[in-house]
């Protein structure tokens, strides 16, 4: 009996998540069903989301968005979860590597957020210099953008950086030399590696990376648990 409870609460949640509508306020073309999510990485498997706590050893999260410590003072996320598309979590793996033998780690502050948390910034924070454009959707709702910052591998502190995470202010601008030295070097470091992992800095945000041909990959509005759904129809 048990057994055929979990097969009924699997198939309740199958319905539920595919009877969602691919709809949003601009028109986009956003992939917000698991039917249509299995489609992608049924065509081509780099599509899929791949779990990074699983996937790159070493790694430390720090989610803001899954508590209340961002700048929305609410939690957007349902669990503390950080994932990207294959190919972009297989370049960050490489990059953490390279910080390994330097001693050093990444932290994880967000990775692919849903196109509905997009949607949540912008009615707080209508500056598209720091938060995405509806309109258009973010990277990171393309699963190819990732938040990181640097930390002592050994105890697990973060290093010195030019501000906090989600700073609005001029000192995130990752050209920006009014700073301590320890933190221009840090940052300077950061950049330098992901660059040559194939990711570049945003503009505005010294933590903020995109990977190359992000625009290869398209919007998605998939909760958590659907993520999780599929990768567990897929294993089968």
């Amino acid at each position: 009996m048990r057994f055929l409870g979990i097969i009924v609460a699997f198939l309740s949640l199958a319905i539920s998540l595919n009877a969602q509508e691919n709809v949003n306020p601009y028109g986009l073309d956003i992939t917000a069903t698991t039917a249509a999510y299995q489609r992608e990485i049924g065509e081509n498997d780099l599509m899929e989301l791949i779990d990074l706590g699983d996937y790159i050893p070493h790694l430390a999260f720090d989610i803001r968005y899954a508590g209340t410590n961002n700048f929305t003072g609410s939690q957007v996320y349902t669990s503390g979860r950080a994932f990207l598309r294959k190919a972009v979590a297989e370049a960050l793996a490489k990059a953490e590597a390279e910080l390994n033998s330097m001693g050093l780690g990444l932290k994880i502050y967000d990775a692919y957020r849903p196109y509905a948390a997009t949607l949540k910034f912008y009615a707080l924070v209508k500056n598209t210099d720091f938060v995405a454009a509806p309109w258009v959707g973010s990277r990171h709702n393309r699963g190819a953008a990732v938040d990181v910052t640097l930390i002592n591998l050994q105890t697990g502190d973060e290093l010195l950086m030019p501000t906090a995470y989600d700073d609005f202010t001029e000192k995130a601008n990752p050209a920006c030399t009014a700073l301590p030295e320890e933190a221009i070097q840090n940052r300077d470091l950061l950049v330098g590696v992901m660059r040559k992992h194939g990711f570049t800095v945003f503009q505005t945000e010294w933590w903020h990376f995109d990977f190359r041909g992000w625009e290869q990959y398209g919007l998605l509005d998939m909760p958590f648990d659907s993520i999780d759904y599929v990768r567990h129809t897929l294993s089968r």
